[in-house]
């Protein structure tokens, strides 16, 4: 397990020296905010995001992706947190206890469908290893999934205990990988291979200066649309069309989104729930069985909750209702742009039986943006 878990560290660093072009490299520009440094979610101070990727063969395609609003034990200080459910045809962990406190407890974990009980056990190891938690006896894990059944043989589960944990403890801010890693490796989007993707846009210093950053598994079905321009259509890649060769896919989108913004868990749901918008903008449909959950953060030093302490944050600091469309917009440009960015860094991947999901054709997509006077020069 031990070497397993080193030649995935050895192929993140090669492929992290690979990073494949994304939107903006192209000149498309969405919406009208700035993105911060690095355009990941890890633009938020102390968040950090780690990934293990499992290849095997001709039909494993699978992984973890590990978000951490700040090192450290969450446990002992919770953050405050909501969760907005899109379309509930998923596996989600820990959404009562979070609708019900306002708060995870947590490091959040992004995996495949029948590996969520694998990983919220593996959560609970990780809470349990803290010494100043030897006396917890629950801990309320959160973890997303998408189903990679397509492009990955889900029913052999080879996602273990130690894979969740060598992504929370490899976790790193700076520039994220997207696409067919971690959690993101078996997924397909829209047609196209799909994955993870990032962004994040930061608020002018006279709304506040504050970061929100969005991170997607995107495996999810509808008709592509990149910064408004029929993408899917102009390729003939859509739903619904009257033909035998239509794709099937119409799966989840898991949307994490942290923030230093100094949001009640009120209005971390309504932030969660603008990142729908954000999905819908790059031809989301939300069909019947799509899972599709957004979790969101506040990672606010002073908003945490210490365990079993009878202070209260100070609720004078959240920002009032009035203070937010400028955050709404920030999330929802956030969003749509984490998707585009996981289909351009996506590769095409081909499984047993010749199983074959296609990457996004840049050069036509680009073509196409062009066409709609969409790249920047």
């Amino acid at each position: 397990m031990r070497y397993l878990l080193l030649v995935l560290a050895i192929m993140s660093c090669i492929n992290s020296e690979a990073q494949k072009k994304r939107a903006r490299d192209y000149g498309i520009v969405i919406g009208v905010l700035k993105p911060g440094k690095n355009n990941a979610i890890t633009d938020v101070p102390g968040v950090k995001v780690g990934h293990v990727t499992i290849r095997e063969g001709d039909s494993i395609n699978t992984g973890v992706t590990a978000i951490l609003p700040y090192s450290g034990n969450i446990f002992q200080n919770k953050v405050p947190a909501a969760i907005h459910t899109g379309n509930g045809f998923g596996k989600l962990t820990g959404y009562p206890q979070v609708e019900e406190l306002g708060n995870i407890e947590t490091p959040v974990i992004l995996t495949n469908t029948l590996s969520v009980p694998v990983a919220t056990d593996a959560l609970i190891d990780y809470t349990f290893s803290f010494p100043e938690n030897r006396f917890v006896r629950s801990v309320n894990p959160v973890v997303g999934e998408t189903n990679d059944g397509g492009l990955n043989d889900i029913r052999k589960r080879v996602v273990t205990k130690e894979h969740i944990l060598e992504a929370i403890n490899s976790a790193k801010d700076g520039i994220v990988q997207e696409g067919n890693v971690g959690a993101g490796t078996g997924t397909s989007c829209l047609g196209f291979k799909g994955g993870i993707g990032t962004s994040s846009r930061i608020l002018p210093s006279a709304r506040g200066g504050y970061t929100v950053g969005v991170l997607v598994q995107t495996n999810f079905g509808g008709i592509l649309q990149i910064d408004g321009v029929p993408v899917g259509i102009e390729l003939g890649k859509y739903r619904f069309r009257e033909t035998a060769d239509e794709y099937k896919e119409d799966g989840s989108c898991m949307i994490v989104i942290m923030t230093n913004a100094p949001l009640s868990a009120k209005n971390l749901k309504r932030l969660a729930a603008r990142s729908l918008f954000g999905m819908a903008r790059a031809g989301g449909s939300a069909s019947n069985s799509s899972g599709d959950f957004a979790i969101a953060v506040s990672t606010d030093e002073k908003l945490r909750i210490p365990y079993q302490s009878d202070s209260m944050f100070d609720e004078s600091r959240v920002l009032r209702n009035e203070n937010l469309d400028i955050l709404f917009e920030a999330v929802i440009e956030a969003t749509e742009e984490a998707i585009i960015n996981s289909l351009f860094a996506a590769e095409t991947v081909t499984v047993r039986n010749n199983v074959k999901v296609e990457a996004l054709p840049v050069e036509k997509t680009l073509e196409l943006l062009r066409k709609y006077n969409r790249i920047n020069p």
